[in-house]
């Protein structure tokens, strides 16, 4: 794909728009409560990732909570660096308008309808935009890591853990 001067400088000031917002949305937010022993994503941020979550991994009945955990640990173990990338995509999306004019949604993350949810990562995913395209990665890397890490999905994809590594576990 070959892009022309104006379409790369669009994108330059396209991306660095969603960059300072999503920083001053950061600053913003940085004393939001945290629920349930969460450590690093607020009420709002665990909202996203519940709602978005059975969508992701087309897994209806998908204990949200255990996600929500599951994503929480996974971006702790991250580097600094990319814990900061991941705080300015889900302060974006926490965000009302952030969630209005990028992710396309109206409706609060948790009334949108699964539909609505799957047009916005269909969005993301085939976007023009590097940037959003790796935010739909980086939901779904950080989603289905959280899900399939645990071992409540193991039976329904038919995986064994080896027996040497059952021995060890407590």
């Amino acid at each position: 794909m070959r892009l022309s001067r104006r379409q790369l400088l669009q994108a330059g000031v396209a991306g660095s728009l969603v960059l300072a917002g999503g920083r001053w949305l950061a600053a913003s937010r940085k004393t939001l409560p945290r629920p349930g022993g969460l450590r690093f994503l607020t009420a709002d941020e665990a909202a996203v990732v519940s709602v978005l979550a059975p969508v992701l991994l087309g897994i209806p009945e998908v204990p949200r909570a255990a996600v929500v955990a599951g994503v929480d640990a996974a971006v702790l173990s991250l580097p600094r660096p990319v814990q900061a990338e991941v705080r300015e995509l889900f302060d974006v999306l926490a965000h009302p308008l952030g969630r209005r004019w990028l992710a396309g949604l109206r409706d609060d993350w948790r009334e949108a309808t699964p539909q609505a949810l799957s047009g916005f990562l269909g969005r993301w995913q085939t976007s023009r935009l590097a940037l959003l395209r790796s935010g739909f990665q980086a939901l779904h890397s950080l989603i289905g890591a959280a899900w399939y890490g645990q071992p409540a999905s193991w039976e329904a994809i038919g995986y064994r853990q080896p027996q040497h590594v059952m021995e060890r576990l407590p």
